[in-house]
């Protein structure tokens, strides 16, 4: 894919470019003639809103035509929002969030027994939780490419990770193990989805259990679990997962090898120091205790070796979880470290494999490792020493190609298709391009502000994209109207197969803070329009038991319970009237008999906290106690047809 500048063009030119755009839609099948007006109007329109060129030229490079479709879907984290945000490039529109960790109406989640189940699956120590802090989401892949299959995503405050099916954009799973109380280095997915990773960040007692902080690196560990995934049931097979018990420092993000180093897996840490504040007490704040050293540790895993460990029996239970100790993990070679720049946030293995890219938030640097050189390390068994938990560590100059001076704060690193990397730099606020070649910074482009992560078209893969990257900046500041002091994120949309670089969208992200995306090519998905047939399960993929076929509905009294079976269909509900008594048990039955494409339903009943939203076929149970008496109108939530306001009916509890 190519991407031309407009800025050679004269106003004239752009002015009739964008003329044409108005009258025929930039559609290759419209036929209509174009009436030219003259170019000056366009010029005007320039002035009046103070318009540049290159600002036109951004301005042509996203703006989608209507009836026509984004080249790439970018799955981006919702942060403490609890959701995932799916948005079109090159358009930056929002086209859907995904409820995962927070119930989220508009799609009914969390409200019926279905997605209310999957929720529950996520209770901790017994305790349900309704939210989440979610940091990045990991596409399926197969031989380390996307597949459009799967999108896993992590809660780095309840440490749990989600699987969300494609085919649907349905999360179907949440599973958590109470061996780790956070994560942060999750979800990331090994070349062909065998393993989900999800690591630890802040180190606790194994289990959960309480220990005293004064005795933080005798019996505070990190850990990583691998997550087994079953392609064809979709779904984690917990049966076969395990962990590794990790030293105390504070794991970050990781990434998997591939090609070349597939097998391995890398991961960050920080707060080697193993500092755990106590500022009343004396000791000094985390942020300054954990920033004394000039190296943290880089973990470098031998996932095949730890799976032999594993099936080979050498573990403990914790918590339900088989877990490859430390003691076991260094007799056994599975675990080295190497010293890395001081507090890195990013692990990035290079689309061949053949090099990882770390980048520390107080250096100003990006380290390029060599993985031959550490596997040659490791096989020579060339240590430096070992940490004090008896974890060899690697010697860090014969462990690396070289550096690049990037800036001030680098963090992540993407790829693209002509063998450069692109690093975010926070404080500098900039992306900028370097030759993974020769290590030399090629040129930088100014965001706003203070950028975060980065996302690349496919640049997590073994064959990247190239053609858009997108800078997810944390501050706003002044980039939009004011809305209070809570301001949104900022997402920019740059141009990278441009020279130079050209910030092409500002859009506002107003829902949770996002961390980290993937891009994916939109037309390697293939979802699902209807749901066949009627009366489909979204969460265990088939037809549900309680469906309701047309001129099958029916009330079946069971006792205290009562069995609602009804359709929704444009534009009735049956039955319309359901008489229930107060203390009943009541068990709705719901499917949507329409096969039309989005013909879409809700279902809701006032001041029963009872909602649901019904896809064409789909079917969904709602239970709720009817522990008040009174009228209660439902009523399609949907504006579904010529009449949706008629489509409704009324719920009659009786005194008892």
């Amino acid at each position: 894919m190519s991407f031309n500048r407009i800025g050679a063009f004269g106003a004239s030119s752009i002015g009739v470019l964008l003329l044409a755009m108005v009258s025929i839609g930039c559609g290759p099948q419209q036929t209509q003639q174009v009436s030219q007006a003259p170019a000056s109007s366009t010029a005007d329109l320039m002035k009046a809103r103070g318009l540049s060129e290159a600002d036109v030229s951004a301005a042509l490079q996203t703006y989608m035509p209507t009836g026509q479709k984004d080249t790439y879907l970018t799955f981006a984290s919702g942060g403490h929002g609890g959701n995932m945000i799916v948005i079109g490039v090159p358009s930056m529109r929002v086209l859907k969030y995904v409820g995962v960790f927070t119930p989220e109406p508009w799609q009914g989640y969390g409200y019926g027994d279905q997605s209310g189940q999957v929720l529950e699956g996520g209770s901790r120590f017994g305790k349900e939780i309704t939210w989440g802090d979610m940091h990045h989401p990991a596409l399926s892949e197969t031989n380390g490419e996307y597949d459009g299959k799967y999108v896993f995503v992590n809660d780095k405050a309840n440490a749990r990770i989600a699987v969300v099916d494609l085919h649907d954009f349905v999360t179907k799973e949440i599973v958590t193990s109470e061996l780790i109380q956070s994560d942060h280095g999750a979800t990331f997915v090994t070349p062909n989805t065998e393993y989900i990773v999800e690591s630890s960040q802040y180190p606790a007692p194994l289990g959960g259990g309480y220990e005293p902080i004064e005795e933080f690196q005798d019996k505070y560990r990190g850990a990583v679990i691998f997550w087994k995934f079953d392609r064809e049931k979709g779904r984690v097979d917990r049966a076969n997962s395990f962990a590794m018990e990790l030293p105390p420092y504070m794991q970050d993000l990781a990434d998997s090898g591939k090609l070349g180093s597939e097998g391995w897996i890398f991961i960050n840490s920080f707060n080697t120091e193993m500092s755990w504040g106590g500022t009343m007490e004396g000791n000094p704040p985390m942020e300054s205790g954990a920033s004394q050293n000039d190296m943290d540790y880089l973990h470098i895993i031998d996932l095949k070796k730890a799976e032999a460990t594993y099936k080979a029996g050498k573990t403990k239970n914790i918590a339900g979880m088989d877990v490859i100790m430390l003691e076991t993990s260094n007799a056994e070679g599975l675990l080295h470290l190497v010293g890395e720049p001081k507090s890195p946030h990013g692990v990035d293995v290079t689309p061949d494999g053949k090099e990882l890219v770390v980048s520390g938030k107080l250096d100003t640097h990006a380290t390029v490792y060599s993985f031959e050189k550490l596997k040659g390390l490791i096989d020579a068994k060339k240590y430096e020493g070992k940490d004090q938990y008896g974890v060899p560590i690697l010697p860090f100059a014969d462990s690396i190609r070289g550096q690049v001076e990037i800036g001030l704060g680098p963090l992540h690193t993407q790829y693209d298709d002509k063998g450069n990397a692109y690093t975010s730099v926070f404080i500098e606020s900039t992306v900028a391009k370097w030759s993974l070649a020769d290590l030399k910074v090629l040129e930088k482009v100014k965001v706003h502000y203070n950028v975060g992560h980065i996302v690349a078209a496919e640049g997590d893969t073994v064959s990247p994209d190239g053609g858009y990257l997108i800078a997810m900046n944390k501050w706003a500041l002044d980039r939009f109207a004011k809305v209070g002091p809570l301001l949104p994120q900022n997402f920019q949309l740059i141009n990278i197969n441009s020279e130079p670089m050209q910030l092409i969208y500002d859009m506002p992200l107003p829902l949770g803070e996002p961390h980290y995306a993937q891009m994916i090519k939109a037309d390697k998905l293939e979802t699902v329009d209807v749901y066949k047939p009627a009366g489909y399960d979204v969460v265990t993929d088939k037809p549900n038991p309680n469906a309701v076929k047309a001129k099958e509905e029916r009330i079946e009294r069971d006792g205290k319970n009562v069995h609602v079976y009804m359709t929704s269909v444009r534009s009735h509900f049956t039955p319309d009237i359901v008489r229930v008594k107060k203390g009943d048990t009541v068990h709705l039955h719901i499917t949507n008999v329409e096969q039309a494409h989005d013909a879409t339903h809700g279902f809701t009943v006032g001041s029963y906290n009872v909602h649901s939203s019904l896809e064409p076929g789909k079917h969904v149970d709602i239970t709720f106690v009817a522990d008040k008496e009174g009228t209660f109108p439902f009523y399609c939530t949907e504006f579904c047809s010529a009449l949706p306001l008629e489509m409704a009916g009324y719920l009659l509890v009786e005194p008892s």
